[in-house]
């Protein structure tokens, strides 16, 4: 596969390379590779998160050397995200990507990160993503790993809060049209009719035709005269808030719901209030590692974290873990990843601060726990069900 990226001076400039303790004593710096939509809302927390993990470990380093991120901005772009996997696995010193963020960026690059056909000069690259929840991503590969529950686990969650504990009985789903929207929509649906509810509507949209003409104005106008007393947003905080704008607008006062996605609308002010939202990681956590973490988090950056920031500084913290055990060959990181708290494979479950991390054959987390949030006053916090 021929890369459509130069390392070279094009890149210089795109490059934003972080790297924590200038002095290379005890040898050069493992380089970790960071993809993500660095200046989107979901790319910067992860950023965060990242960052302050690797800032943590280079106080002790790892056998002497520091960690360096190479940091790639994928705009959350499939088409981008393939450009930065074929740079990062052609980087040899790369040892490991943390990314993607979104679940079709992360598809996208997995095609590379697990492509053998290279041999010994542009092995495969061990990857784990923080927070891409498409059940599509169990099968990426052997050398795809997330920390992150899929859309199997969250839609549930959320249906389970809709019938049981909210009363709704008549729920309408707005989708994003990609691989996270629909895995989030269909598991919600399946989870809420299995209850005994049922669908009014079932509808996809697009980010950017969320207003102007061909927007969800039609699909809520219809699924609000159809009786909908719940609706689930399968999709981002920026589009997901106007969509709870233009419910309201609409007259529709009911429950509004969504998956880990939607979890930006808690800063978008007062119309985000009442919102209940499923995350891997809620700030109020109660494990004395979340809080230390929590803690740090806002000394460092003055707000909370979420748990795409959480994920992705577990994410960096796992595979330090590894490179002390194992070195920095990628297949050994990658051998060592799919041992994590397999039965009888001699590697312990992680203990992260968004929880316990234990992989499957697939490199899934089936026992990650999922938690449901309600907005109340800009923050997120626990609801028990």
């Amino acid at each position: 596969m021929r890369s459509r990226l130069r390392p070279a001076a094009p890149w210089v400039a795109l490059a934003l390379t972080l790297l924590t303790g200038c002095d290379r004593g005890g040898g050069d710096p493992i380089q970790l590779g960071f993809a993500a939509p660095i200046n989107q809302g979901n790319g910067v927390s992860a950023r965060k998160g990242v960052e302050m993990a690797v800032e943590e470990i280079n106080r002790d380093r790892i056998d002497g050397r520091t960690l360096e991120l190479v940091i790639r901005d994928d705009e959350g772009s499939p088409e981008k995200a393939l450009d930065i996997a074929e740079f990062f696995r052609d980087s040899v010193d790369v040892v490991a990507v943390v990314g993607h963020i979104t679940s079709s960026a992360t598809l996208e690059a997995a095609k590379v990160y697990n492509d053998e056909s290279g041999g010994y000069l542009k092995p495969p690259v061990p990857q784990i993503s923080p927070s891409s929840s498409s059940p599509l991503v169990t099968h990426a590969g052997p050398y795809t790993f997330r920390v992150c529950p899929s859309d199997l686990l969250h839609g549930p969650k959320v249906a389970s809060l809709a019938y049981s504990r909210l009363g709704s009985r008549r729920a309408a789903v707005l989708y994003t049209n990609d691989a996270y929207g629909r895995g989030v929509a269909e598991s919600f649906a399946s989870a809420f009719q299995r209850s005994g509810g049922s669908l009014v509507a079932r509808d996809p949209y697009l980010p950017a035709t969320v207003e102007g003409p061909g927007s969800v104005t039609p699909y809520l106008v219809r699924a609000i005269r159809s009786g909908m007393d719940a609706l689930m947003i399968a999709g981002q905080g920026d589009t997901g808030i106007r969509i709870v704008r233009e419910a309201r607008r609409l007259g529709y006062t009911g429950p509004i719901l969504g998956a880990d996605a939607l979890t930006g609308v808690k800063d978008t002010g007062a119309d985000a209030e009442g919102i209940y939202i499923s995350s891997a990681f809620l700030p109020d956590r109660s494990s004395e590692k979340a809080r230390a973490f929590v803690e740090a988090y806002m000394r460092r950056f003055n707000e909370l974290p979420d748990h795409r920031g959480a994920m992705a500084y577990d994410a960096v913290m796992l595979l330090a873990q590894a490179i002390r055990e194992v070195g920095t060959d990628r297949k050994a990181i990658r051998d060592y990843l799919a041992k994590v708290g397999r039965e009888g494979s001699g590697v312990a479950v992680f203990e992260g601060v968004s929880g316990t991390i234990a992989f499957d054959e697939n490199g899934d987390v089936p026992g990650k726990e999922v938690a449901v949030g309600v907005v109340r006053g800009g923050r997120l916090v626990s609801v028990s069900q």
